[in-house]
């Protein structure tokens, strides 16, 4: 999936240790906000200490964030994580309103159709018990 807009918080880098493993391991996570009429917010993370350096967000960035989502059950919780794999900047003219919206395949919008002509407006059909007309069962 793919969101754009402007990154508006850089929250404070985490790490750790595999438990299983002992490899170390690295996670920065932003909030980034569209440009939509009614702006929304998103807090997604990069994770590997390599990926942060490479994609190197900055605040007030505009970008096109291109991410996955999974959740994960922890002690009877489910929790959301949302995690960037690819990071395209926006050059300042080039901010898409379209692009804004997270956008998906099956999802994407249809074309506006054409206004229908105006018609004479339609007479109240009197449904009655026992009308020809009236297909339902009860």
């Amino acid at each position: 999936m793919e969101l754009a807009g402007k990154i508006i918080a850089i929250l404070e880098a985490r790490s750790g240790a595999s438990k299983t493993t002992g490899n170390p391991w690295m996670m920065q996570e932003y909030v980034i906000e569209t440009h939509e009429q009614y702006p929304r917010k998103m807090c997604f993370n990069v994770f590997g200490e390599d990926k942060i350096r490479q994609f190197n967000i900055q605040m007030g960035e505009e970008l096109n964030v291109f991410f996955d989502i999974n959740a994960r059950e922890y002690q009877g919780r489910w929790y959301n994580d949302i995690r960037a794999w690819r990071v395209d900047r926006v050059t300042p003219g080039e901010i898409p309103a379209a692009a804004s919206a997270v956008q998906t395949a099956p999802f994407a919008a249809a074309p506006a159709a054409a206004p229908a002509p105006a018609a004479a407006p339609a007479q109240p059909t009197d449904f009655t018990q026992g009308d020809a007309t009236d297909d339902l069962p009860f």
